[in-house]
Protein backbone atom coordinates (compact mmCIF):
# COMPACT_ATOMS: atom_id res chain seq x y z
CA UNK A 1 0.00 0.00 0.00
CA UNK A 2 1.50 3.19 -0.83
CA UNK A 3 2.38 5.27 1.98
CA UNK A 4 -0.28 9.06 0.95
CA UNK A 5 -3.36 6.05 0.48
CA UNK A 6 -1.90 4.12 4.08
CA UNK A 7 -1.98 8.26 5.63
CA UNK A 8 -5.84 8.51 3.87
CA UNK A 9 -7.11 5.64 5.28
CA UNK A 10 -5.78 7.14 8.56
CA UNK A 11 -7.16 9.77 8.70
CA UNK A 12 -10.36 8.68 7.70
CA UNK A 13 -10.46 6.22 10.58
CA UNK A 14 -9.92 8.45 13.06
CA UNK A 15 -12.33 10.80 11.66
CA UNK A 16 -15.05 7.94 12.15
CA UNK A 17 -13.93 6.93 15.05
CA UNK A 18 -14.17 10.91 16.72
CA UNK A 19 -17.90 10.75 15.23
CA UNK A 20 -18.69 7.85 16.91
CA UNK A 21 -17.25 9.03 20.42
CA UNK A 22 -18.87 12.33 19.87
CA UNK A 23 -22.33 10.44 19.49
CA UNK A 24 -22.12 8.47 22.23
CA UNK A 25 -21.06 10.95 24.71
CA UNK A 26 -24.53 13.00 23.23
CA UNK A 27 -27.06 10.18 23.32
CA UNK A 28 -29.46 10.26 26.35
CA UNK A 29 -32.25 7.10 27.22
CA UNK A 30 -35.26 9.07 26.48
CA UNK A 31 -37.56 9.50 29.31
CA UNK A 32 -39.42 6.50 29.48
CA UNK A 33 -39.50 2.97 32.11
CA UNK A 34 -37.00 1.08 32.68
CA UNK A 35 -36.23 -1.97 30.40
CA UNK A 36 -35.13 -3.96 33.22
CA UNK A 37 -33.58 -3.77 36.78
CA UNK A 38 -30.75 -1.31 37.12
CA UNK A 39 -31.75 0.02 33.34
CA UNK A 40 -31.77 3.97 32.68
CA UNK A 41 -35.56 4.95 32.84
CA UNK A 42 -38.81 4.60 35.86
CA UNK A 43 -40.08 2.06 37.78
CA UNK A 44 -43.43 2.60 40.26
CA UNK A 45 -45.07 0.64 42.79
CA UNK A 46 -48.29 1.19 44.18
CA UNK A 47 -47.87 0.84 48.16
CA UNK A 48 -51.79 1.26 49.02
CA UNK A 49 -53.86 3.99 48.03
CA UNK A 50 -52.80 7.14 47.34
CA UNK A 51 -49.65 5.66 48.42
CA UNK A 52 -46.42 5.28 45.81
CA UNK A 53 -42.55 4.36 45.59
CA UNK A 54 -41.00 5.80 42.59
CA UNK A 55 -37.34 5.38 41.11
CA UNK A 56 -35.54 6.83 38.16
CA UNK A 57 -32.00 5.55 37.67
CA UNK A 58 -30.10 7.78 34.96
CA UNK A 59 -26.08 8.58 34.97
CA UNK A 60 -26.62 12.22 36.15
CA UNK A 61 -27.60 12.64 39.32
CA UNK A 62 -29.80 16.09 38.43
CA UNK A 63 -31.63 14.54 36.17
CA UNK A 64 -32.79 10.98 38.05
CA UNK A 65 -34.14 13.29 40.54
CA UNK A 66 -35.98 15.81 38.68
CA UNK A 67 -37.30 12.42 36.59
CA UNK A 68 -38.63 11.06 39.37
CA UNK A 69 -40.31 13.83 40.42
CA UNK A 70 -41.70 14.19 37.03
CA UNK A 71 -42.96 9.98 37.36
CA UNK A 72 -44.79 11.56 40.51
CA UNK A 73 -46.57 13.83 39.04
CA UNK A 74 -48.02 11.57 36.36
CA UNK A 75 -48.73 9.45 38.78
CA UNK A 76 -50.65 12.19 40.63
CA UNK A 77 -52.49 13.41 37.44
CA UNK A 78 -53.25 9.73 36.32
CA UNK A 79 -54.62 9.20 39.55
CA UNK A 80 -56.84 12.38 39.36
CA UNK A 81 -55.04 13.66 41.91
CA UNK A 82 -53.79 17.75 42.22
CA UNK A 83 -50.63 17.39 44.48
CA UNK A 84 -48.03 15.27 46.15
CA UNK A 85 -46.18 15.25 48.99
CA UNK A 86 -42.56 13.67 49.49
CA UNK A 87 -42.77 11.35 52.53
CA UNK A 88 -38.99 9.55 51.77
CA UNK A 89 -36.28 8.44 49.83
CA UNK A 90 -32.59 8.28 48.63
CA UNK A 91 -30.49 8.00 45.85
CA UNK A 92 -28.30 4.97 45.30
CA UNK A 93 -25.34 5.26 43.00
CA UNK A 94 -24.12 2.25 41.18
CA UNK A 95 -20.50 1.28 41.18
CA UNK A 96 -18.26 -1.00 39.68
CA UNK A 97 -18.59 0.59 36.40
CA UNK A 98 -14.71 1.07 34.75
CA UNK A 99 -13.52 4.25 33.12
CA UNK A 100 -11.27 3.68 30.03
CA UNK A 101 -9.04 0.64 29.83
CA UNK A 102 -4.94 0.76 28.55
CA UNK A 103 -3.78 -2.10 26.98
CA UNK A 104 -0.89 -3.04 25.15
CA UNK A 105 -0.16 -6.10 22.71
CA UNK A 106 2.38 -7.96 20.89
CA UNK A 107 2.48 -9.60 17.74
CA UNK A 108 4.36 -11.80 15.15
CA UNK A 109 3.93 -12.86 11.52
CA UNK A 110 5.97 -14.68 8.68
CA UNK A 111 5.03 -15.04 4.87
CA UNK A 112 6.48 -15.05 1.89
CA UNK A 113 7.94 -11.35 2.02
CA UNK A 114 9.81 -12.15 5.17
CA UNK A 115 8.93 -11.88 8.96
CA UNK A 116 7.79 -9.20 11.92
CA UNK A 117 6.78 -8.17 15.23
CA UNK A 118 4.97 -5.76 16.18
CA UNK A 119 3.62 -3.78 19.76
CA UNK A 120 0.90 -1.75 19.96
CA UNK A 121 -0.66 0.04 23.27
CA UNK A 122 -4.23 0.85 22.86
CA UNK A 123 -6.85 2.97 25.29
CA UNK A 124 -10.19 1.88 25.29
CA UNK A 125 -13.24 4.24 26.24
CA UNK A 126 -16.34 3.09 27.30
CA UNK A 127 -18.95 4.30 24.59
CA UNK A 128 -22.83 4.62 25.74
CA UNK A 129 -23.92 4.80 29.00
CA UNK A 130 -20.53 6.03 30.40
CA UNK A 131 -21.04 7.11 34.05
CA UNK A 132 -22.34 5.23 37.09
CA UNK A 133 -26.05 4.67 37.45
CA UNK A 134 -27.56 7.06 40.00
CA UNK A 135 -31.50 5.85 41.33
CA UNK A 136 -33.40 8.22 42.99
CA UNK A 137 -36.19 6.30 44.91
CA UNK A 138 -39.19 8.76 46.52
CA UNK A 139 -42.16 7.40 48.45
CA UNK A 140 -45.01 9.70 47.98
CA UNK A 141 -48.44 10.42 48.46
CA UNK A 142 -51.21 12.32 46.72
CA UNK A 143 -53.58 14.01 47.39
CA UNK A 144 -56.71 16.20 45.65
CA UNK A 145 -57.77 19.80 46.85
CA UNK A 146 -56.18 22.64 48.14
CA UNK A 147 -52.38 21.98 48.53
CA UNK A 148 -50.80 21.72 51.91
CA UNK A 149 -48.25 24.63 52.86
CA UNK A 150 -45.11 22.63 53.17
CA UNK A 151 -41.77 22.02 51.39
CA UNK A 152 -42.39 18.72 50.98
CA UNK A 153 -45.39 19.33 48.63
CA UNK A 154 -45.77 19.49 44.86
CA UNK A 155 -48.40 20.82 42.95
CA UNK A 156 -48.34 18.20 39.98
CA UNK A 157 -49.60 20.02 37.12
CA UNK A 158 -46.91 22.82 37.68
CA UNK A 159 -44.37 19.70 38.14
CA UNK A 160 -45.76 18.34 35.00
CA UNK A 161 -45.54 21.52 32.94
CA UNK A 162 -42.08 22.82 34.41
CA UNK A 163 -40.04 19.32 34.23
CA UNK A 164 -41.53 17.58 30.73
CA UNK A 165 -39.42 19.83 28.53
CA UNK A 166 -36.17 19.00 30.37
CA UNK A 167 -37.05 14.99 29.68
CA UNK A 168 -34.88 13.53 27.24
Amino acid sequence: MPVLGFISLMKTLIAVSAFALLAACASHTPYGPARSDGAAGYASQKIEQGRYRVSYTDSDAGRSHDMALLRAAEITLQEGGDWFEVTGGYTDQETGRSGSRSSVSVGGSSGSYGSGVGMGVGIGLPLGSSGPNITTVIDIITGKGEKPDRSSVYDARSVDINLRGTAP
